[in-house]
């Protein structure tokens, strides 16, 4: 090849390489990024869960509701039906009662007080709730970061509630968060040298007094207004009494050996600690909203999830991601007829919410066991993932 004829195709092979990096560069494509898993591996990531799955709706599980958000995919999973009796099939958007999970809401509001200045973690309860002493009779000083992370030993109000009467008239009937604190005062409180954690849902309910107190409303209008609006969640609430929808999954127990629909009783109605229903995709988006500062401030952030020793902070549960070597954050939610669990890393990209409307069983004052196999299915998946 001639000199010119050389130089004239090493000219055609440069301009041909620029229009294919010109090219790259519009469309988006010739990336050294990793190609996105096909089928086949999606299946494989998920199989775990699904297995869990069939496992609940062949023990009899009505339904099982899933979402996990990892690496920008998202993937959905609903399976069984919405109620036992219309055989209607469930959806992985509909909505179930998240129990406790609605502490970490609480938390929330309380922390936004603390942020305006308009109340104090270190305070005494009693400067808020003047008659916190004369009802309870606490053995000292109890102040509100105390109750955040479960460190009062004030006794928890289920533990007499449950014991009041039938189940039926227990769910049936709303409870304020007055009257769950009276509950709470028909037991002794314990005096102890060093209080240690100790899990009590009465914690929350004088929470939530204190948050209706100084925001002159209802505890379900404080949380539509701190949490839902913000984030745009149109199906995470405190039920007040409303009638449950036509998309929420039923959860069940059995009582006298008759199956008792237990679907948002009218206790749920002001249960701070425990009456929040929801749908697995916004409570996703709730805590990664949260982790990611976009409902507290990043410094407030920290101080709720608490020292790296400590399981639980203020509202906020963890477990060991072993991917980074720090935490999930996050709660599990155990109340008659459902189990949730929500977990979702430090910078809040990794998640994973999996709800179960149990299999009937008599209602009992322990944690289903189910919860604990929830919470070992949801580690295992988030950490196989690394």
């Amino acid at each position: 090849m001639s000199g010119a004829r050389l130089a004239r195709s090493r000219l055609r092979m440069a301009a041909a390489l620029s229009a294919a990096l010109l090219a790259c560069s519009v469309l988006g494509g010739c990336t050294d990024d990793p190609r996105p898993p096909d089928e086949q591996e999606t299946a494989a990531r998920y199989a775990r869960l699904e297995d869990f799955s069939r496992r609940m709706l062949e023990d009899g599980a009505p339904a099982v509701l899933i979402e996990v958000r990892h690496g920008g995919e998202v993937w959905s999973h609903g399976a069984g039906v919405r109620n036992l009796d219309t055989k209607e099939p469930a959806l992985a958007s509909d909505q179930f009662e998240v129990a406790s999970i609605t502490k970490s809401m609480v938390a929330v509001s309380v922390l936004k007080l603390a942020e305006e200045g308009r109340l104090s973690l270190d305070e005494q309860v009693s400067a808020y709730l003047p008659e916190f002493g004369e009802v309870l009779h606490p053995p000292g000083p109890v102040t509100v970061r105390q109750l955040l992370t479960h460190t009062s030993g004030l006794p928890d109000f289920f533990v007499p509630l449950m014991r009041s009467g039938p189940p039926q008239d227990i769910l049936n009937r709303p409870l304020s968060l007055e009257q769950q604190l009276a509950l709470a005062a028909t037991v002794p409180w314990e005096p102890r040298l060093a209080q240690g954690f100790e899990y009590s849902s009465s914690n929350y309910s004088a929470l939530g007094l204190i948050v209706q107190r100084l925001r002159g409303r209802g505890i379900a209008e404080v949380l539509k207004a701190d949490i839902a609006d913000p984030l745009g969640l149109e199906n995470t609430h405190l039920p007040a009494g409303t009638a449950a929808p036509a998309t929420m999954v039923h959860g069940y127990i059995m009582v006298d050996g008759k199956r008792v629909d237990v679907t948002q009783p009218a206790l749920l109605s002001e249960l701070a600690p425990g009456g929040a229903v929801s749908t697995v995709e916004e409570v996703n988006i709730f805590y990664a909203a949260l982790l990611q500062g976009k409902l507290l401030s990043p410094g407030t952030v920290m101080e709720m999830r608490g020292p790296d020793r400590e399981s639980y902070g203020q509202g906020l549960s963890k477990w060991q991601d072993s991917c980074t070597n720090r935490f999930y954050y996050g709660h599990r939610g155990d109340i008659d007829g459902y189990g949730t669990v929500s977990m979702t890393s430090e910078d809040g990209t990794r998640q994973l919410t999996l709800a179960v409307t149990y299999p009937p069983d008599p209602p009992t004052l322990e944690a289903n066991p189910l919860i604990s196999e929830m919470e070992a299915v949801a580690t295992e998946t988030l950490n196989g993932w690394c």
